[in-house]
């Protein structure tokens, strides 16, 4: 599932990061990786979040959100309700 559509205060593991390349190593500088644990600590009706990444939080917009993949911390797939 993307990042925009998780669950405000779930905690998850970042999957896949499938943005422009320079967004993607910002990205990775920022502490978002591949197997990275991500937390929803906010969502906006516009799309954007603020996340919480080895302890930083980060603004995300919802563009940014569509192009990282997440999974449950338990491995199972799914959509948020």
């Amino acid at each position: 599932m993307k990042l925009y559509e998780g669950i405000k205060g779930e905690s998850y593991l970042v999957r896949e990061v499938m943005v422009a390349d320079r967004l993607t190593r910002r990205l990775e500088a920022l502490g978002v990786n591949e197997k990275t644990k991500i937390t929803i600590m906010n969502k906006k009706k516009s799309g954007s979040l603020i996340v919480k990444v080895r302890g930083t939080r980060l603004a995300l917009g919802r563009g940014i959100a569509e192009g990282i993949e997440i999974q449950p911390l338990d491995g199972r797939e799914g959509t948020a309700q």
